[in-house]
Order: C-alpha cells, then sequence, then structure tokens
C-alpha cells in the first residue's frame, strides 16, 4: 500500500500526515504537488489539513480547480480511496466528491480544541475497526467546519448511512453545546456513497504520536490499515 499527500500552496498539516504515516505507521508514503497529474502510483490519496490557497474565497474553492484534482478525481472514481481532514474535507466538498459545503462556525470564531467523535458506521476504511459504541477524542482546528446540506442531500446521506461520525459528549451523547460549530447533526465527517472518499473536520493524524499526550487517532489509522491490506 502507498500513500500519496496531496500538498496545496497553504497546506500545513501535510508533513504531519507523512510522519505520522511514514514513521509512526510504517507505510510507504510521497508528497504530490498540486500542479501535477501523476499519482507517482499511490492506492490511497489524503488531502490534508490548511488554508489552501489561504481560503481568500471560500475554503477549498480554488484548490478544487488544481490539476492534480483531475487525477484525484479519477482515482476516486475507478473506486481508489481518497481521505480529506480539515481542509481536504473542505475540498472535496467544494470538487463535488462528497455532497454539502463546509460554512463558517457558528460563532464566527476559530475554533482549536478536543472533541469528542462517535463513529456511526464501519462500512469505510477510518471506521471498520473503531467500536461504534465508545467515543474517541480527537483535536479539531478550524474556522469553517460547520457542516451544511441541502434536505435533499440530507436525506440522502442518512438514507445511504454516510455518516461517519458526529460531535457528542464524553459519554457519547448528544447534546447542543458539544456539537463546536453547529453542524447539520452533529456531522464531524462523511463518506460518499461508495464508501471510499471519506472526509472530516477533526485532525486524528494529531493524535496519534503518544508525546502528544493523546493517541485515539492511531486507532483511525490502525482502522485504515487493516482494510487496505486485507
Amino acid at each position: 500500500m502507498k500513500f500519496g499527500v496531496i500538498v496545496f500552496p497553504g497546506s500545513n498539516c501535510d508533513d504531519d500526515m507523512v510522519y505520522v504515516l511514514r514513521e509512526l505507521m510504517g507505510q510507504s508514503v510521497v508528497k504530490i504537488w498540486h500542479k501535477e497529474q501523476d499519482l507517482q502510483n499511490a492506492d490511497f490519496l489524503v488531502l490534508p489539513g490548511g488554508f489552501a490557497y489561504g481560503d481568500y474565497l471560500r475554503s477549498g474553492a480554488i484548490a478544487r480547480f488544481s490539476p492534480v484534482m483531475q487525477a484525484v478525481q479519477k482515482h476516486a472514481q475507478k473506486g481508489a480511496y481518497v481521505l480529506g481532514i480539515c481542509n481536504g474535507f473542505q475540498v472535496l466538498c467544494e470538487a463535488h466528491l462528497l455532497p454539502g459545503a463546509l460554512l463558517s462556525n457558528t460563532n464566527r470564531q476559530y475554533i482549536c480544541k478536543h472533541v469528542h467523535l462517535k463513529p456511526q458506521n464501519q462500512r469505510t476504511p477510518i471506521t471498520q475497526g473503531l467500536d461504534l459504541q465508545r467515543t474517541y477524542q480527537i483535536p479539531i482546528a478550524h474556522g469553517d467546519g460547520r457542516f451544511f446540506c441541502s434536505p435533499d442531500a440530507l436525506k440522502s446521506i442518512l438514507d445511504q448511512e454516510q455518516i461517519l461520525f458526529k460531535y457528542v459528549s464524553a459519554q457519547g451523547e448528544i447534546h447542543p453545546e458539544d456539537n463546536p460549530n453547529g453542524s447539520l447533526e452533529d456531522i464531524a465527517g462523511i463518506c460518499n456513497a461508495q464508501g471510499n472518499v471519506m472526509g472530516l473536520m477533526p485532525h486524528p493524524e494529531r493524535a496519534v504520536d503518544p508525546r502528544l499526550g493523546q493517541s485515539d487517532g492511531k486507532l483511525f489509522f490502525e482502522s485504515i490499515l487493516a482494510q487496505v491490506n486485507a
């Protein structure tokens, strides 16, 4: 299995992702610059967090037109895996590889803190190995993380079990105060109908190295590897 980390101008979590995948998880990883269309034979693509093109227009709206996104779309259409985290999630929505959009947080502020997530299905690599009955503490860091979509799109997401994670309390309960950005249905992450394209706002790559005092994110990557290397 070979991972490809897409790098846009303004990506700032690309090295974090490479470090986790290569140094902590022992995987083959390459960086792919946004102007390239050669995916270097990567099997699993990751769009990392950051501020692609400075997010001056709308988060991810300019990055979706980068040349590499044509290759990313073809990769996804073949059924291959694509994961977008934070800004990467925004880019995937802007590119219509995932439904909905990420809007400004309801408090209009940038939020950086730990939250609790609860997986909602086990039909994707990132959730397949997770326990649906427990919560996972993962950090967030975003100003535009409020998931929104039309009523018809939401019905489709619910009908096809596309919600990956919801924001919950430490005990796994749904409360308004545990939704940090006002996301519709407390959504923290979704997938496409096929389950091969995944996006989430929280940063599991920042909760892998035990020296950071949090390791729940490692379970996310172990889940990915268990399925894609099976």
